[in-house]
């Protein structure tokens, strides 16, 4: 094997296409792989061979990303590209998924004879399209050589949690930063929508909290996203996110710990899908604090 892995990437959704695209542009040998095809097809422009299965994606491939809707999904396409993979490949399970379905992600790894990372990723559309996210990662070190020069593609930062993937490390630290960026979101829809319901502008708000502790970029960022009209293509999808959330909830409740904003969060989250909102940016949980479309 040469320095530059072979890498095959199953998911090419918001994420997965991004980070396949800066694998190829970093000047890796990349398969793709996509439940639509349609999906996957554009990264054939820039350099990736688009499979008709998974097994095809993986075939070959030093490295296996994985990059899918939640652990189940990752499961299911995994043992469909079982046939293919080869023993002592290294898999990097970046999906969100949990804490409940890394023990089985990880056995399934040990059946097949895989390296296996828990490798979930900080970051939305933006840095993903600039190669520009935060890779936090949990696996063996002798496998870590081969995943350098992925990490380096798709990531400006890479924190490593620990060397056994299959105890989760990665993804719970993931949930944590998650609970942050959700309870943000929502906070920032019901603050602009109460501005709305009383009659306050929001441009007097942002000018009350103006450089002082209470202003923070990714209120601003969020706002901005909703007041200028720019849900779409979403950064991360309210559907998305409300997995995330539900994720959290069970998480905490499987460790004791009680989330009332994360359990809050998923509820807006499903109402504002429920208006019509599923495949906009989160910021569109804005939408669930009115009875009908505003």
């Amino acid at each position: 094997m040469s320095d530059k892995p072979i890498v095959g990437v199953l998911g090419t959704g918001i994420m997965g296409a991004a980070m396949a695209r800066n694998l190829c542009r970093a000047g890796l040998e990349v398969r793709v792989w996509n439940r639509t095809r349609e999906k996957a097809e554009p990264l054939a422009a820039d350099g990736a061979r688009v499979a008709d299965t998974p097994a095809g994606a993986v075939e070959g491939a030093d490295v296996v990303l994985t990059m899918l809707y939640d652990g189940n999904t990752v499961l299911e396409v995994m043992r469909e590209a079982a046939p293919a993979l080869r023993e002592g490949t290294v898999w990097a399970q970046s999906t969100t998924a949990g804490t409940e379905l890394i023990t089985d992600l990880a056995a399934f790894a040990r059946e097949h004879g895989l390296l296996f990372y828990d490798a979930p990723v900080l970051g939305t559309k933006q840095p993903a399209e600039a190669g520009l996210l935060t890779v936090l990662a949990a696996g063996p070190k002798e496998g870590r050589p081969r995943l350098a020069p992925v990490f380096d593609a798709v990531g400006g930062k890479t924190l490593w949690t620990g060397e056994d993937g299959g105890e989760g490390s990665a993804s719970r630290l993931k949930l944590v930063a998650n609970s942050w960026v959700l309870a943000v979101t929502a906070a920032t829809g019901e603050t602009l929508a109460l501005a709305k319901g009383l009659g306050v502008d929001p441009a007097h708000f942002f000018e009350l909290i103006d450089g002082g502790p209470l202003d923070m970029g990714y209120l601003r960022a969020k706002s901005k996203v909703l007041l200028d009209g720019e849900l779409t293509p979403p950064s991360f999808a309210v559907t998305t996110a409300e997995k995330d959330a539900r994720l959290i909830v069970a998480a905490g409740r499987g460790s004791g710990v009680r989330l009332d904003v994360a359990e809050a969060t998923a509820e807006r989250l499903a109402r504002a899908a429920a208006q019509g909102h599923a495949d906009e940016d989160m910021a569109a949980a804005y939408f669930a604090s009115f009875d009908g479309e505003d």
